[in-house]
């Protein structure tokens, strides 16, 4: 593999990238900066921690410094602390042209003091006061609407804040822009529980139709497939030629357990990889907020250094337990899968998955947290007997066999009643915090927000419940009468050949 002068990249660049450490370009950016400085739209389908946020990064500065004004770039992407990263590494290659840049994301709420806040939890990481429930968000769009106004030569947005801008307020222009890049292309055009389609529609009519769009993405998804064969402009696509859909240098392992036992053996699991290597960092990956946050309570009632990151917590709080985990002040973070995607925590030893991930995609997103930049990493999922089907799906999607992890039974035996009563305690002390009424609230509030009415979403979302079980009820119903038919036809056919066989006799 050659330096990075071999792709196209100017000297200066070049020096840039050696002073953080960049020498050689990886395989997606040794395949997808020529045909971008050639001024191709380019899909980059790779692997996590492959390197495709310098991938466009490197080309979009090269062609800025040639031609340098604003907007000249608007990144997208589906998470605020993807788009904090993003940033920073716009920020650090492109100091030697004086960038400037600005970051459009929601969420970034006014502090609080503890007096204003009322009641703080602290060993819980979040603030249960009623101010936090209705944070101060206007201050947000007024900064970030005088800094799109200043005219920033890269601007990275999290679609629905864009949105919000673009519909209420003409102080920028975007009509110049050269370049318009989607990062985890997937997740922003999949139609799902977080749905950006109407927000992109929004962005899409006001960026000029002459320009480059590059799409970079772990997972190809039939959408991504889809545009591939639409995209316009001469597209470059690319995708990373290894049959396995995670890298090398990751040891897959996972623990057959009971449902009732997991908690257990996380507990006995997190004992012996801090016994063994107290200077390690791991990731703990769940399903859900409040899991993520009883997890948290439990590990730090048995003293293990724990921080946790989900989306019910405020977005600075979710920034300082960031990085304090990347600082290792704390050697164990524990996240939903807001943290799953896209961001670059080099040092993460093991990630453990205490639910089996319901896509290998996920899955994919999650273990890709380690083993990162040619490390070696260890990823262990729990496995209860209820997820043998999904672990045949992840090992069929990344070609890969997981192997069993080794683990004394006994020892977790041991400690089963104590990480019951505990986990047990931690629940009853998050159910007194109003825990999920919090949730609740920030859900009616996020529609509110939207434009939308709390109560008749609600009367929709039941409407539409009905529609769908109605629908499965009628499924069902063909499903027996053509099975009733089946067996019909299965026994006239039965009778029949008796009948023949008696009359032949």
């Amino acid at each position: 593999m050659n330096d990075l002068s071999s792709v196209g990249l100017s000297d200066w660049l070049v020096k840039q990238c050696k002073q953080m450490g960049l020498n050689k370009p990886t395989p997606v950016q040794e395949n997808c900066i020529p045909p971008i400085l050639e001024g191709r739209d380019c899909m980059g389908c790779a692997k996590t921690g492959s390197g495709k946020t310098a991938a466009f990064v490197l080309p979009v500065l090269q062609k800025l410094s040639e031609e340098p004004y604003g907007i000249f770039c608007l990144v997208l992407t589906p998470t605020r602390e993807l788009a904090y990263q993003i940033a920073e590494q716009f920020r650090v290659l492109g100091k030697p042209l004086g960038l400037r840049d600005c970051i459009v994301v929601g969420g970034m709420e006014k502090e609080t003091s503890t007096e204003e806040s009322g009641k703080c939890f602290s060993q819980f990481n979040f603030c249960l006061a009623v101010s936090d429930w209705f944070p101060v968000t206007w201050t947000d769009m007024v900064n970030q609407a005088l800094a799109l106004s200043n005219q920033p030569h890269v601007v990275v947005a999290t679609p629905g804040r864009l949105a919000d801008h673009i519909r209420s307020s003409n102080t920028f222009n975007m009509s110049k822009i050269k370049f318009l890049i989607l990062d985890e292309a997937d997740r922003l055009l999949e139609q799902g529980c977080t749905d950006f389609t109407k927000d992109l529609e929004v962005i899409l009519s006001v960026v000029p139709a002459k320009r480059q769009t590059l799409l970079f993405s772990a997972t190809l998804t039939d959408t991504l497939q889809e545009l591939k064969s639409i995209a316009m402009n001469k597209p470059f696509f690319w995708e990373s030629t290894s049959e396995t859909r995670t890298v090398e240098e990751l040891d897959q392992r996972y623990i057959l357990t009971p449902e009732k036992v997991k908690d257990a053996y996380l507990v006995h699991l997190i004992q012996m990889f801090t016994d063994q290597h107290d200077d390690w960092s791991i990731i703990i990956f769940t399903n859900t907020c409040k899991s993520c946050q009883i997890l948290t309570m439990m590990l730090q009632a048995f003293n293990f250094p724990t921080i946790c990151l989900h989306s019910m917590m405020k977005q600075k709080q979710r920034f300082a337990n960031l990085a304090k985990f990347k600082a290792s002040v704390y050697k164990i973070l524990i996240a939903t899968d807001v943290a799953s995607r896209g961001l670059d925590i080099p040092t993460v030893q093991v990630v453990i998955n205490h639910n089996t991930p319901g896509l290998p995609k996920i899955y994919i997103h999650r273990v890709g947290r380690t083993a990162r930049a040619g490390r070696n990493g260890v990823s262990i999922t729990l496995v209860t007997q209820y997820d043998i089907h999904l672990v045949h799906s992840i090992e069929e999607q990344t070609k890969t066999k997981l192997k069993e992890y080794p683990m004394e039974e006994k020892e977790v035996l041991k400690i089963l009643t104590q990480v019951n009563v505990t986990r047990r305690e931690c629940e009853i002390r998050l159910e007194s915090t109003d825990f999920d009424e919090k949730k609740e609230i920030n859900k009616r509030k996020q529609l509110i927000l939207e434009g939308k009415d709390p109560d008749l979403e609600a009367k929709r979302k039941a409407e539409l419940q009905k529609i769908r079980s109605q629908k499965k009820k009628f499924k069902q119903k063909i499903q027996e009468s053509i099975q009733r038919q089946k067996q019909g036809q299965l026994k006239r056919k039965q009778t029949k050949n008796k009948k023949a066989a008696l009359t032949s006799s």
